[in-house]
């Protein structure tokens, strides 16, 4: 998929650019690791593409084509990652503890369509914004599609487990979309998804035992949500929303919602992991947000939003924070001063077109 978009995308590097990050929006409804969608399939892409036109790390020829690639699509990622309920692990937990908070559930197509806007407005202007900040020193990049054409025929026709893989693609978005209507819970579709992958034989469950990383989230999740539940029935999160709420008294819903999920976002720099900071944070600040008069589902979104778009600020921040940086081509001042501005991007974005988008939506 990412060759493909290459070929028919990646003749300029800011299309290149858009191309890869395409890719990545496509696989992120479902692929709930963005470490293993943007460290695992793009970016051995991007290093091969980067190296086509002489951009290596330590010979001074980073910042060619590879240091702008490595930074785009690194924020691609933090953004397709927060516009799906199942584009990033800890997501889901987000919206468990949000529905013990509240009461009231988020469904996939509602995650999906307050997201929608916002995201897609990122996903344009944030690599623009980094093309002009933090420009590459080859600007064409004639090469691309035609080193894309030749991977594609290396790889060769598309195969029969493929094709499988790519019916059950479409079955899950279906199921996750029209699930709340039809009776069918989000973990049964991807269960559903994950046994017509077993019949066909496109998996074996040699191939699942050996996924060591899903089996550690699925154990470490259910840990994590049985504690936030404990937390809140044994009056730790009532007490720190009490201290917050104090210090907010009086300000209004409004300037709650915005203060509180500005300090949630900033306050990631203390965090190397999403899921850490969700699992520690999210329920005091949806409890003292909500217990000011926001509206619940309007504030448990804005908070899983912004769980995902917290990690453009630093380079150990997320999961695929480290594959990015640890490839050479940027610096950490440079990581660290776009990060922060594109993290008031996303501020006035998210909150202010986003704001807009979700009050047409209903949600406030």
């Amino acid at each position: 998929m990412a060759y493909l978009f290459v070929r028919l995308f990646g003749k300029k590097t800011l299309g290149l650019s858009y191309s890869l990050i395409a890719s990545d929006l496509m696989l992120s409804p479902a692929m709930p690791s963005n470490t293993a969608r943007a460290g695992g399939i793009l970016m051995p892409i991007i290093r091969s593409l980067s190296e086509a036109y002489g951009s290596r790390v330590g010979d001074g020829t980073e910042r060619k084509v590879g240091a702008f690639l490595v930074k785009a699509s690194f924020q691609g990622d933090m953004i397709t990652s927060a516009m799906f309920l199942t584009a990033m692990a800890a997501n889901p937990l987000a919206v468990q503890i949000a529905s013990n908070i509240t009461g009231e559930e988020i469904t996939w197509t509602g995650w999906m369509l307050a997201a929608i806007v916002p995201g897609l407005i990122s996903l344009f202007v944030i690599p623009l914004v980094i093309y002009k900040l933090y420009p590459p020193e080859v600007k064409e990049t004639p090469k691309a599609p035609a080193m894309a054409v030749e991977k594609l025929k290396e790889m060769g026709a598309i195969k029969r487990e493929e094709w499988f893989m790519i019916a059950v693609f479409f079955i899950l978005l279906v199921l996750w979309i029209s699930g709340s209507y039809i009776g069918i819970d989000a973990t049964v579709a991807a269960f559903i998804g994950l046994v017509i992958l077993l019949l066909t034989q496109v998996l074996s469950w040699s191939d699942i035992k050996k996924e060591e990383g899903a089996w550690d989230t699925l154990v470490w999740f259910s840990v994590l949500v049985m504690m936030a539940e404990y937390l809140n029935s044994m009056g730790m999160i009532p007490w720190f929303s009490e201290i917050m709420q104090g210090a907010v008294q009086g300000l209004g819903w409004t300037y709650t919602l915005i203060i509180l999920a500005v300090v949630y976002f900033y306050s990631h720099y203390f965090f190397a992991s999403n899921t850490a900071h969700v699992s520690a944070m999210y329920a005091a600040f949806l409890s003292v947000i909500v217990a000011a008069g926001a509206p619940p589902i309007l504030s448990a979104l804005l908070l899983g939003f912004f769980s995902n778009l917290f990690g453009c600020t630093t380079h150990y921040g997320s999961g695929p924070a480290p594959v990015f940086f640890g490839a050479g081509y940027v610096t950490q001042q440079k990581w660290w001063s776009l990060g922060f501005l594109i993290s008031i991007i996303h501020m006035i974005i998210w909150l202010g077109i986003g704001g807009l988008w979700w009050k047409l939506l209903g949600l406030w």
